[in-house]
Protein backbone atom coordinates (compact mmCIF):
# COMPACT_ATOMS: atom_id res chain seq x y z
CA UNK A 1 0.00 0.00 0.00
CA UNK A 2 2.72 2.50 0.97
CA UNK A 3 4.85 1.93 -2.60
CA UNK A 4 1.01 2.17 -4.00
CA UNK A 5 0.63 5.93 -2.61
CA UNK A 6 4.44 6.85 -2.98
CA UNK A 7 3.30 5.95 -7.24
CA UNK A 8 0.04 7.82 -6.72
CA UNK A 9 1.34 10.82 -5.48
CA UNK A 10 4.00 11.20 -8.51
CA UNK A 11 1.26 10.72 -11.36
CA UNK A 12 -0.33 13.39 -9.36
CA UNK A 13 2.95 15.78 -9.39
CA UNK A 14 2.73 14.82 -13.03
CA UNK A 15 -0.78 15.63 -13.53
CA UNK A 16 -0.33 18.90 -12.37
CA UNK A 17 2.77 19.84 -14.17
CA UNK A 18 0.12 18.90 -17.39
CA UNK A 19 -2.57 20.97 -16.07
CA UNK A 20 -0.09 23.61 -15.30
CA UNK A 21 0.90 23.52 -19.46
CA UNK A 22 -2.07 23.41 -20.77
CA UNK A 23 -3.80 25.88 -18.68
CA UNK A 24 -0.94 28.11 -19.12
CA UNK A 25 -1.13 28.08 -23.21
CA UNK A 26 -5.16 27.90 -23.12
CA UNK A 27 -5.34 31.06 -20.61
CA UNK A 28 -3.33 32.94 -23.33
CA UNK A 29 -4.94 32.23 -26.33
CA UNK A 30 -8.34 34.06 -25.17
CA UNK A 31 -6.47 37.53 -26.41
CA UNK A 32 -3.93 40.28 -24.71
CA UNK A 33 -5.13 40.84 -21.11
CA UNK A 34 -3.40 44.56 -21.73
CA UNK A 35 -6.03 46.18 -24.25
CA UNK A 36 -8.28 45.37 -20.91
CA UNK A 37 -6.30 47.24 -18.20
CA UNK A 38 -5.45 50.68 -20.56
CA UNK A 39 -7.51 53.56 -21.44
CA UNK A 40 -8.80 53.90 -24.61
CA UNK A 41 -6.32 56.87 -25.44
CA UNK A 42 -2.95 54.74 -24.22
CA UNK A 43 -0.48 55.26 -26.90
CA UNK A 44 1.16 52.09 -28.13
CA UNK A 45 4.39 53.03 -26.15
CA UNK A 46 2.21 52.37 -23.03
CA UNK A 47 1.33 49.14 -23.91
CA UNK A 48 4.88 48.20 -24.65
CA UNK A 49 6.12 49.34 -20.83
CA UNK A 50 3.05 47.23 -19.57
CA UNK A 51 3.57 44.21 -21.46
CA UNK A 52 7.22 44.65 -20.13
CA UNK A 53 5.88 45.17 -16.80
CA UNK A 54 3.63 42.04 -16.29
CA UNK A 55 6.61 40.40 -18.17
CA UNK A 56 4.32 39.22 -21.34
CA UNK A 57 6.85 40.37 -23.65
CA UNK A 58 8.98 37.41 -23.00
CA UNK A 59 8.73 34.55 -25.48
CA UNK A 60 6.01 31.82 -23.50
CA UNK A 61 8.25 28.81 -23.07
CA UNK A 62 10.45 31.97 -20.99
CA UNK A 63 6.93 32.55 -19.34
CA UNK A 64 6.26 28.90 -18.38
CA UNK A 65 9.36 28.49 -17.45
CA UNK A 66 9.17 31.66 -14.70
CA UNK A 67 5.79 30.20 -13.75
CA UNK A 68 7.08 27.09 -12.73
CA UNK A 69 9.96 28.23 -10.87
CA UNK A 70 7.51 30.38 -8.60
CA UNK A 71 5.39 27.81 -8.17
CA UNK A 72 7.82 25.55 -6.86
CA UNK A 73 8.12 28.41 -3.88
CA UNK A 74 4.51 28.42 -3.47
CA UNK A 75 4.21 32.03 -5.85
CA UNK A 76 0.94 31.60 -8.43
CA UNK A 77 2.03 35.36 -9.46
CA UNK A 78 0.07 38.52 -9.36
CA UNK A 79 -3.33 39.54 -10.80
CA UNK A 80 -3.02 41.36 -13.51
CA UNK A 81 -6.08 43.81 -12.94
CA UNK A 82 -6.05 43.91 -9.14
CA UNK A 83 -1.69 43.71 -8.91
CA UNK A 84 -2.59 41.25 -5.99
CA UNK A 85 -1.03 37.90 -5.31
CA UNK A 86 -3.06 35.44 -6.87
CA UNK A 87 -2.87 33.27 -3.50
CA UNK A 88 -3.69 35.80 -1.20
CA UNK A 89 -6.57 36.15 -3.32
CA UNK A 90 -7.50 32.68 -3.22
CA UNK A 91 -7.05 32.28 0.34
CA UNK A 92 -9.73 34.79 1.17
CA UNK A 93 -11.75 32.64 -0.58
CA UNK A 94 -11.04 29.40 -0.08
CA UNK A 95 -13.03 29.07 2.77
CA UNK A 96 -16.12 30.30 1.81
CA UNK A 97 -15.98 27.25 -1.20
CA UNK A 98 -14.96 24.84 1.21
CA UNK A 99 -17.72 25.31 3.75
CA UNK A 100 -20.05 25.60 0.67
CA UNK A 101 -18.69 22.32 -0.56
CA UNK A 102 -18.61 20.08 2.23
CA UNK A 103 -22.29 21.03 3.49
CA UNK A 104 -23.46 20.64 0.32
CA UNK A 105 -21.54 17.24 -0.44
CA UNK A 106 -22.41 15.84 2.70
CA UNK A 107 -26.10 16.79 2.92
CA UNK A 108 -26.18 15.90 -0.69
CA UNK A 109 -24.71 12.09 0.02
CA UNK A 110 -26.37 11.63 3.11
CA UNK A 111 -29.61 12.51 1.46
CA UNK A 112 -29.08 10.33 -1.48
CA UNK A 113 -27.54 7.51 0.16
CA UNK A 114 -30.38 6.89 2.50
CA UNK A 115 -33.17 7.59 -0.86
CA UNK A 116 -31.23 4.75 -2.95
CA UNK A 117 -31.44 2.15 0.13
CA UNK A 118 -34.94 2.77 0.68
CA UNK A 119 -35.18 2.35 -3.21
CA UNK A 120 -33.93 -1.03 -3.56
CA UNK A 121 -35.22 -1.78 -0.18
CA UNK A 122 -39.00 -1.50 -1.68
CA UNK A 123 -38.13 -2.75 -5.27
CA UNK A 124 -41.24 -2.19 -7.26
CA UNK A 125 -43.51 0.00 -4.91
CA UNK A 126 -44.39 3.54 -4.62
CA UNK A 127 -41.12 4.45 -2.79
CA UNK A 128 -39.18 3.09 -5.41
CA UNK A 129 -40.87 4.72 -8.42
CA UNK A 130 -40.83 7.90 -6.61
CA UNK A 131 -36.83 7.70 -5.97
CA UNK A 132 -36.39 7.12 -9.66
CA UNK A 133 -39.06 9.93 -10.83
CA UNK A 134 -37.02 12.70 -8.21
CA UNK A 135 -33.53 11.32 -10.06
CA UNK A 136 -34.62 11.92 -13.61
CA UNK A 137 -36.43 14.93 -12.22
CA UNK A 138 -33.13 15.94 -11.09
CA UNK A 139 -30.75 15.06 -13.99
CA UNK A 140 -33.16 17.18 -16.55
CA UNK A 141 -32.73 20.43 -14.20
CA UNK A 142 -29.93 22.79 -15.19
CA UNK A 143 -28.22 23.87 -12.31
CA UNK A 144 -28.04 27.32 -13.17
CA UNK A 145 -31.91 27.02 -13.61
CA UNK A 146 -32.07 25.26 -9.55
CA UNK A 147 -30.86 28.27 -8.88
CA UNK A 148 -32.71 30.55 -10.45
CA UNK A 149 -35.85 29.21 -9.69
CA UNK A 150 -34.87 28.63 -5.92
CA UNK A 151 -34.15 32.77 -5.92
CA UNK A 152 -37.51 33.58 -7.36
CA UNK A 153 -39.78 31.19 -5.42
CA UNK A 154 -37.85 31.50 -1.43
CA UNK A 155 -36.47 34.54 -2.01
CA UNK A 156 -38.86 36.83 -4.74
CA UNK A 157 -42.27 35.65 -3.90
CA UNK A 158 -41.88 34.17 -0.76
CA UNK A 159 -39.13 36.82 0.91
CA UNK A 160 -38.06 33.74 2.86
CA UNK A 161 -34.22 33.78 2.34
CA UNK A 162 -31.58 35.86 1.00
CA UNK A 163 -31.01 35.71 -2.34
CA UNK A 164 -27.12 36.12 -2.08
CA UNK A 165 -24.17 36.85 0.32
CA UNK A 166 -22.95 35.56 3.26
CA UNK A 167 -23.06 36.44 6.99
CA UNK A 168 -25.73 34.18 8.45
CA UNK A 169 -26.84 30.93 7.99
CA UNK A 170 -30.04 31.44 5.93
CA UNK A 171 -27.13 32.61 3.55
CA UNK A 172 -26.44 29.24 3.72
CA UNK A 173 -29.29 27.54 2.40
CA UNK A 174 -30.14 27.92 -1.32
CA UNK A 175 -26.76 27.55 -2.44
CA UNK A 176 -25.88 24.17 -0.33
CA UNK A 177 -29.79 22.95 -1.39
CA UNK A 178 -28.88 24.17 -4.85
CA UNK A 179 -25.76 22.14 -4.85
CA UNK A 180 -26.89 19.36 -2.98
CA UNK A 181 -29.64 18.21 -5.20
CA UNK A 182 -26.89 18.53 -8.18
CA UNK A 183 -25.25 15.76 -6.62
CA UNK A 184 -28.48 13.78 -5.69
CA UNK A 185 -29.52 12.30 -8.86
CA UNK A 186 -26.45 10.36 -9.64
CA UNK A 187 -25.73 9.30 -6.33
CA UNK A 188 -29.14 8.01 -5.79
CA UNK A 189 -29.59 5.75 -8.90
CA UNK A 190 -25.86 4.33 -8.26
CA UNK A 191 -26.54 3.48 -4.79
CA UNK A 192 -29.90 1.96 -5.36
CA UNK A 193 -28.06 -0.38 -8.23
CA UNK A 194 -25.41 -1.61 -5.71
CA UNK A 195 -27.73 -2.35 -3.02
CA UNK A 196 -29.60 -4.19 -5.54
CA UNK A 197 -26.66 -6.33 -6.51
CA UNK A 198 -25.99 -6.70 -2.59
CA UNK A 199 -28.79 -7.86 -1.64
CA UNK A 200 -29.09 -10.93 -4.13
CA UNK A 201 -25.93 -11.80 -3.17
CA UNK A 202 -25.27 -15.37 -0.85
CA UNK A 203 -23.75 -13.54 2.23
CA UNK A 204 -26.57 -11.54 2.63
CA UNK A 205 -29.26 -14.17 2.59
CA UNK A 206 -26.87 -15.93 4.91
CA UNK A 207 -27.19 -13.20 6.94
CA UNK A 208 -30.83 -13.27 7.05
CA UNK A 209 -30.60 -17.06 7.46
CA UNK A 210 -28.78 -16.46 10.80
CA UNK A 211 -31.61 -14.36 12.34
CA UNK A 212 -29.67 -11.08 12.49
CA UNK A 213 -31.92 -7.91 12.50
CA UNK A 214 -33.47 -6.54 9.05
CA UNK A 215 -31.94 -2.86 9.90
CA UNK A 216 -28.79 -4.60 10.57
CA UNK A 217 -28.29 -6.66 7.37
CA UNK A 218 -29.40 -3.73 4.98
CA UNK A 219 -27.50 -0.88 7.07
CA UNK A 220 -24.37 -2.44 8.22
CA UNK A 221 -23.53 -5.40 5.82
CA UNK A 222 -25.48 -4.63 2.55
CA UNK A 223 -24.70 -1.02 2.65
CA UNK A 224 -20.87 -1.11 3.39
CA UNK A 225 -20.21 -3.53 0.26
CA UNK A 226 -23.04 -1.52 -1.62
CA UNK A 227 -20.67 1.81 -1.31
CA UNK A 228 -17.81 0.14 -3.22
CA UNK A 229 -19.18 1.39 -6.56
CA UNK A 230 -20.48 5.26 -5.41
CA UNK A 231 -16.49 5.65 -3.49
CA UNK A 232 -15.01 4.54 -7.04
CA UNK A 233 -16.48 7.61 -8.71
CA UNK A 234 -16.56 10.22 -5.60
CA UNK A 235 -13.38 11.99 -7.65
CA UNK A 236 -15.70 12.70 -10.35
CA UNK A 237 -18.33 13.59 -8.63
CA UNK A 238 -16.27 15.92 -6.71
CA UNK A 239 -15.34 17.24 -10.18
CA UNK A 240 -18.73 18.02 -10.76
CA UNK A 241 -19.58 19.74 -7.44
CA UNK A 242 -16.46 22.15 -8.13
CA UNK A 243 -18.13 22.76 -12.14
CA UNK A 244 -21.28 23.03 -10.30
CA UNK A 245 -19.77 25.48 -7.41
CA UNK A 246 -18.85 27.70 -9.97
CA UNK A 247 -22.49 28.15 -11.31
CA UNK A 248 -24.03 28.29 -8.27
CA UNK A 249 -21.64 30.83 -7.18
CA UNK A 250 -21.87 33.13 -9.79
CA UNK A 251 -26.11 32.84 -9.53
CA UNK A 252 -25.67 33.45 -5.51
CA UNK A 253 -22.99 36.13 -5.54
CA UNK A 254 -21.54 33.71 -3.16
CA UNK A 255 -17.59 35.55 -2.50
CA UNK A 256 -15.71 31.66 -3.31
CA UNK A 257 -12.66 30.51 -5.24
CA UNK A 258 -15.62 29.92 -7.60
CA UNK A 259 -16.95 33.03 -8.44
CA UNK A 260 -13.19 34.35 -8.63
CA UNK A 261 -12.98 32.01 -11.47
CA UNK A 262 -15.33 33.33 -13.04
CA UNK A 263 -14.31 36.73 -12.63
CA UNK A 264 -11.06 35.74 -14.09
CA UNK A 265 -12.34 34.53 -17.34
CA UNK A 266 -14.16 37.49 -18.02
CA UNK A 267 -11.51 39.61 -17.36
CA UNK A 268 -8.57 37.26 -19.14
CA UNK A 269 -6.66 37.83 -15.87
CA UNK A 270 -5.10 34.77 -16.73
CA UNK A 271 -2.71 34.29 -13.34
CA UNK A 272 -6.00 33.98 -11.25
CA UNK A 273 -7.18 31.26 -13.49
CA UNK A 274 -4.06 29.51 -13.73
CA UNK A 275 -3.80 29.69 -9.68
CA UNK A 276 -7.51 28.75 -8.95
CA UNK A 277 -7.29 25.63 -11.88
CA UNK A 278 -4.27 24.39 -10.00
CA UNK A 279 -5.80 24.38 -7.14
CA UNK A 280 -8.99 22.85 -7.89
CA UNK A 281 -6.72 20.01 -9.53
CA UNK A 282 -4.89 19.23 -6.82
CA UNK A 283 -8.50 18.90 -4.70
CA UNK A 284 -9.37 17.23 -7.31
CA UNK A 285 -6.53 14.70 -7.54
CA UNK A 286 -6.06 14.50 -3.52
CA UNK A 287 -9.31 13.60 -3.66
CA UNK A 288 -9.07 10.67 -5.87
CA UNK A 289 -6.24 9.28 -4.19
CA UNK A 290 -8.32 9.69 -0.49
CA UNK A 291 -11.15 7.54 -2.45
CA UNK A 292 -8.79 5.32 -3.31
CA UNK A 293 -7.20 4.53 -0.26
CA UNK A 294 -10.75 4.33 1.50
CA UNK A 295 -11.96 1.82 -1.25
CA UNK A 296 -9.05 -0.52 -0.31
CA UNK A 297 -9.94 -0.35 3.76
CA UNK A 298 -13.41 -1.05 2.84
CA UNK A 299 -12.45 -4.16 0.80
CA UNK A 300 -9.58 -5.71 2.30
CA UNK A 301 -9.58 -8.26 -0.72
CA UNK A 302 -8.79 -5.65 -3.55
CA UNK A 303 -4.88 -6.14 -4.44
CA UNK A 304 -3.09 -3.05 -6.14
CA UNK A 305 -0.71 -3.95 -8.80
CA UNK A 306 2.50 -2.98 -7.83
CA UNK A 307 4.73 -1.68 -10.67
Amino acid sequence: MGRFILLRLLQTVIAIIGISLLIFILARASGDPTLLMISGQATAEDIVVLRQELGLDKPVPEQYWIFIKNLAHGDLGDSLLKRRPVTEMIGERIINSITLSVFSFTIGALIATTLGVVAATRRDTWMDSAVKFLAILGQAMPIFWLGIMAIFIFSVQLRLLPTSGTGSLAHFVLPVATMAFFILPGVMRLVRSSMLDVLDSEYIKLARIKGLPEMKVIWKHALRNAMIAPLTVAGMIFANMIAGAIIVETVFSWPGVGRLSYEAVMTRDFPVIQGVTLMVAALVLLVNLLVDITYAYIDPQIKYQRT
